[in-house]
């Protein structure tokens, strides 16, 4: 049987306070483990490992992590949760923790509403505009 995959996320001596900082925005989340070197916690059911491994390694846009919202409650909830406290706001939907982590706080439907190619050209064009993505804007393009 397949093993569960588990994100490893590399800090440079911030491993704990970036889980107790994720674990204070997802309400279901929990960290399971915390020695000198890493901490695992999961979000939402899905298992990572912060890894204290030195300052060689930084986060980039290479790679981010997606939340999928219900609606436009959600959304905020989420983009303001992450981007205090030195957070910062990108393009797109997409933004950056404190940590330098990049994430991308999508609405549920975006695939539903991308997937007549007219449609799809209209969603993106307004996507393209925006920071934060504002559901009824997308629903109605």
């Amino acid at each position: 049987m397949a093993k569960p995959l588990v994100t490893c996320l590399w800090f440079d001596g911030q491993a704990e306070a970036a889980a107790n900082f994720y674990c204070s925005v997802f309400k279901d989340s929990k960290i399971t483990q915390v020695t000198p070197m890493v901490v695992t916690f999961e979000l939402n059911g899905n298992k990572f490992m912060g890894l204290n491994g030195g300052p060689k390694f930084k986060f980039d846009e290479a790679i981010s992590i997606m939340v999928n919202c219900d609606n436009q409650d959600e959304i905020d909830y989420y983009w303001d949760a992450l981007t205090k406290d030195g957070g910062e706001e990108s393009v797109c939907g997409w933004l950056k923790d404190k940590f330098g982590l990049s994430w991308q706080i999508v609405p549920s439907n975006l695939g539903e509403l991308m997937a007549e190619p007219e449609r799809a050209k209209r969603v993106m064009e307004k996507v393209m505009k925006m920071v934060k993505l504002d559901i009824a804007t997308l629903e109605n393009a």
